[in-house]
């Protein structure tokens, strides 16, 4: 007998669910979808009341906080037919009260971006080359708008160019909706995603496609302040700063600039990673858009970064302590890599004291196939200070297993 193919596996029964779920919270009766729009007439009236108060200036303490518990869980999601929703509705419901969109300026120029709350009492997570406008800058003026169209003012806490990550904060007597994380190790090519930002300045706009690949890796310019960077949403031109190396999440789900920052969730409205980079057809303006070729940094390395940034300003990175450089079998260093040879190594580094030795070529990093030194790179920046690793290496035609403790990447600075 033949396996009955479309019997539905747990998996796809908790996303129907979502989607069946998703479905009767919009197709109320009509009484009641009546009532609730007319409710919300009357609370976009209030919150304009409230955002122009806040915009001019002093508001009362306890009006204000009313007010906002009113207007801050409206999201833009528009249903106009009740019989078609599906799960992108669902999703972008869900999600859409935690991603901002975030204004920057400084006394030479402007930009925007994306952003997601981490906490309820307004931390949230965006791109260092969104704050400091693509390293122009380290002091820029930056506001939040939400999703309920109220507008903060809001204070840089701190940057990781390392990974491109930055946390602002924003300060006011209201409760915000933080983003659920997903476990991003548990994502696979195929899953359906959706992208949540402010392309080209376009607020709560939703875009939807597939992962396309895991753990690639990427090069966008460095965003420090005085580093000349350049646009980090797209990849390094091979001008300016030396590049910064990202290990990422390729989506086809479309991301233009302004979408940087912003949210890449699954199909439950979990985030799966920040949105950092657009791969494009050529350099000039007219080919600059989204042509299905997008990057998202990973959510675990994204929550580890903001929480670390929300406790003491900047994150921690691993050191490995070693020159690498692009390693062919076939081409002696030339054409398609296959590994990270070790060229050098630091006196008193982690990859000297844990054995690693000149002329071995790396593998394999904590279970993650390794070709190229770039990619070494970006896996080694992905650990914390101090983590442990396994090492896989090719030594004298065998592979050798070699377990270190990775050093601290700030202390050597």
């Amino acid at each position: 007998m033949s396996e009955n193919t479309n019997q539905p596996t747990p998996e796809t029964q908790v996303n129907h669910q979502f989607f069946f779920e998703t479905q009767a919270q919009y197709a109320a009766p009509k009484g009641a979808l009546t009532r609730e729009k007319n409710q919300r007439k009357s609370l976009t009236l209030y919150a304009a009341l409230a955002a122009g108060a806040i915009v001019g200036g002093a508001v009362g303490g306890g009006v204000a906080v009313g007010v906002y518990a009113l207007t801050t869980a409206q999201a833009p999601v528009v249903v106009n037919n009740t019989d078609s929703v599906s799960w992108v509705t669902g999703v972008a419901a869900k999600a859409l009260p935690s991603v901002v969109t975030i204004s920057v300026d400084s006394a030479s120029t402007g930009g925007s971006g994306s952003g997601v709350f981490l906490t309820k009492n307004g931390y949230i997570l965006t791109n260092t080359h969104v704050v400091t406008l693509e390293g122009a800058t380290s002091s820029a003026s930056i506001q939040v708008k939400t999703t309920d169209g109220h507008i903060y003012d809001a204070s840089l806490v701190g940057t990781d160019p390392t990974n491109d990550l930055a946390v602002i904060k924003v300060n006011a007597p209201v409760e915000f909706t933080p983003i659920d994380w997903a476990d991003s190790s548990k994502i696979n090519v195929g899953d359906s995603v959706v992208a949540l930002g402010a392309p080209l300045g376009l607020p709560s706009s939703v875009t939807s496609g597939v992962v396309s690949a895991l753990d690639r890796t990427i090069q966008v310019a460095d965003s420090t302040p005085g580093q000349d960077g350049g646009s980090s949403l797209q990849w390094w031109n091979g001008t300016g700063a030396a590049p910064v190396n990202l290990r990422v999440i390729q989506t086809d789900a479309a991301i233009n600039p302004g979408n940087s920052g912003g949210a890449l969730v699954n199909d439950r409205g979990q985030l799966i990673g920040i949105n950092v980079a657009i791969a494009t057809a050529g350099s000039s303006a007219t080919q600059s858009g989204n042509i299905g070729v997008g990057f998202a940094i990973p959510s675990n390395i994204a929550k580890r970064i903001g929480e670390e940034i929300m406790k003491t300003g900047k994150a921690s990175h691993a050191l490995l302590g070693a020159l690498v450089s692009d390693y062919s079998a076939a081409g002696q260093g030339k054409g398609f890599s296959s590994g990270a040879e070790v060229a050098k190594l630091t006196a008193g580094g982690a990859a000297a004291e844990g054995g690693l030795k000149v002329g071995d070529v790396v593998i394999e990093f904590n279970g993650k196939a390794i070709a190229s030194s770039g990619e070494l790179t970006a896996a080694v920046r992905l650990e914390p200070a101090n983590a442990p690793a396994e090492i896989v290496v090719l030594r004298a035609g065998k592979q050798v297993t070699i377990n270190l403790t990775l050093g601290d990447l700030t202390n050597s600075q």
